[in-house]
């Protein structure tokens, strides 16, 4: 029998009709508009990016360079060579290029789950009763559950190419975790990840998940690392961090034959590799003659945001158009507002180069809250360099707004949200309601990064009424960051 989806009639109204909201159909109102805007923005095969759009080429003041912690100079290639794929390594340190060549192979792979849908929140509109317009980029559809599979093939695919045997990373949340398993899995390369403790114990079916990918699964910080063992000698009983899991997989990494590190955030190749997300946003919204106002990311190492901004920052730099770009942290780490513009280690064991970036230092070491994969102490050098610049803002915001933001944005628009994702919806619906209060027509669009079906735990404490929010003081940041390495 012929499935109603795979005739091409059919297929065309699903894609274009406009959306009703529960509210229209109970009063009768079940009229399509001719002119309306699609609920749903798809992109045919053929219209997906064939290159990724690299932002540092159209900034006049680039990201300060890597710094070897030893000498303090800017790393080499052949340094950095010995931590991560020759490739990534390129692309790392190219300021230049603007547009690089998605290979071949890795295009077929995004096929799978790309393009992904701009969506119009036609129901959470009509339920903030805003004039606004808000759209949201879908990067749930895909069995990892997030956008970091944009950037798990490209490196899985490099390392491969390279003729490694395996891979190390960390994770926070256990999406990039989860990402890098299954491209690992589809390449045949080994996978070895170091979760974040907190996130090991609350998150035990996406540690599965990584498992049954066929990866190793190793709580942060541990006893199988020397960097992990001081660590937890340092700070017994923590459920770690981000920085703590960078320097254990760091460690494994440089010494096993065979292996390099890959990150799924932070780094300027990451960003160039997520930036697939923004510029299948701007197709989309050229396709229908829309210009937003505002584009709303969340912000934990800057993969998600640097990639949904790309090509509208890139229109900024070139003074073509304007555009008001936020970034949206968690109270509970907020290296944007809160941080200092600095070189840092990036890693907790201070292993790893040192990176200019807001920081909180790499010693913070956060609560264990559930803003994920956002308990990061520093921020890309892309990103910091155009904060630094005027180019962007940032707001922080705290854990149980978010989740009533994530609650609301469930219940009418039938998808439930990464907590990560729901910072980005908190803002877009704080900015909706001021236009609901000027009367203001602004377009918004956010990045929905991710689905929280993982994230159980976190809603469970929320709907019990047990969560709260921490928020650190001056005087624990401060001390952070008294510990920054000195640098001219």
């Amino acid at each position: 029998m012929m499935k109603l989806s795979s005739c091409p009639g059919i297929t065309k109204l699903m894609r274009d009709r406009t959306f009703l909201c529960p509210d229209n159909i109970m009063k009768g109102d079940t009229k399509m508009s001719e002119n309306a805007i699609p609920y749903k923005i798809y992109l045919e095969e053929q219209e997906m990016p064939k290159a990724w759009y690299n932002m540092r080429a159209d900034m006049k003041n680039k990201p300060a360079p890597l710094l070897n912690p030893g000498t303090l100079q800017p790393m080499t290639a052949e340094e950095l060579g010995g931590v991560f794929c020759e490739e990534l390594v390129k692309q790392e340190l190219d300021n230049d290029t603007a547009f690089i060549e998605i290979p071949e192979e890795i295009r077929n792979f995004y096929k799978m789950y790309r393009p992904s849908p701009l969506v119009r929140a036609y129901c959470l509109e009509q339920k903030l009763g805003t004039p606004a317009k808000i759209y949201y980029k879908f990067e749930g559809n895909n069995t990892s559950g997030s956008h970091k599979l944009n950037s798990a093939i490209a490196q899985a695919y490099y390392a491969k190419k390279q003729g490694l045997k395996g891979v190390t990373t960390e994770t926070g949340a256990g999406q990039w975790g989860t990402a890098l398993s299954m491209a690992c899995a589809y390449l045949g390369l080994d996978c070895k990840v170091y979760m974040v403790k907190v996130s090991y114990e609350q998150k035990p079916f996406r540690r599965e998940v990584m498992r049954t990918y066929g990866a190793s699964v190793t709580p942060s910080p541990s006893e199988t690392t020397e960097v992990g063992k001081r660590i937890l000698a340092a700070h017994p009983g923590t459920g770690g961090s981000l920085g703590c899991a960078i320097s254990e997989a760091v460690e494994v990494a440089v010494s096993n034959p065979g292996y390099r590190y890959v990150l799924g955030s932070v780094l300027n190749q990451v960003l160039l590799h997520q930036s697939v997300i923004g510029l299948e946003t701007k197709a989309a919204l050229d396709k229908y003659g829309i210009v937003p106002d505002m584009i709303i990311g969340c912000a934990g190492g800057g993969s998600n945001l640097g990639g949904l901004i790309s090509p509208f920052m890139g229109e900024k730099l070139r003074g073509e158009k304007d555009y008001q770009i936020i970034a949206v942290e968690p109270a509970s780490c907020p290296s944007f507002t809160r941080g200092k513009y600095a070189y840092d280690f990036c890693d907790t064991g201070m292993v790893c180069p040192l990176a200019k970036m807001y920081t909180l230092g790499s010693n913070f070491m956060p609560a264990p809250n559930h803003a994920g994969g956002l308990r990061y102490h520093g921020m890309s050098s892309t990103l910091s360099q155009l904060y630094a610049d005027g180019y962007m803002e940032a707001r922080s915001v705290e854990q149980t707004k978010v989740f009533e933001a994530a609650e609301m944005f469930a219940r009418v628009e039938g998808i439930l949200p990464a907590p990560e994702s729901s910072h980005a919806i908190r803002v877009a619906i704080d900015e909706a309601l001021k236009c609901k209060e000027t009367g203001e027509e602004k377009t918004i669009v956010f990045g929905l990064t991710g689905t929280g079906y993982f994230d159980m735990v976190a809603y469970e404490k929320f709907n019990n009424g047990e969560m709260g929010d921490y928020i650190p003081s001056d005087e624990e940041i401060a001390a952070s960051l008294a510990n920054l390495p000195k640098v001219d």
